[in-house]
């Protein structure tokens, strides 16, 4: 479940960082009863960015897919090993 706190919360701090680095998913912040902003940890907020990454490479894939750019699959997983070092 969602955390939603009021932005009067937002004085204390160290219990909102605590909160943040041991919760999962963002801290959602109320301004006069409305979302106003969200807050995450750094950890969070990176893999975040890692999986909006991924997702958006994905869609360029299938379009590629669609628009007939297609690779030798060897040559793909050799291409995705080096850019991630994996």
């Amino acid at each position: 479940m969602p955390q939603i706190i009021p932005i009067k919360d937002l004085k204390d701090t160290s219990t909102i960082s605590e909160k943040c680095h041991k919760t999962d998913e963002p801290i959602y912040i109320t301004k006069n009863g409305y979302g106003d902003m969200v807050l995450m940890s750094i950890e969070l907020y990176e893999s975040t960015q890692k999986k909006l990454k991924m997702y958006s490479e994905l869609e360029l894939s299938e379009q590629q897919i669609k628009n007939g750019k297609v690779k030798d699959a060897r040559t793909a997983l050799s291409s995705i090993r080096e850019k991630y070092d994996l």
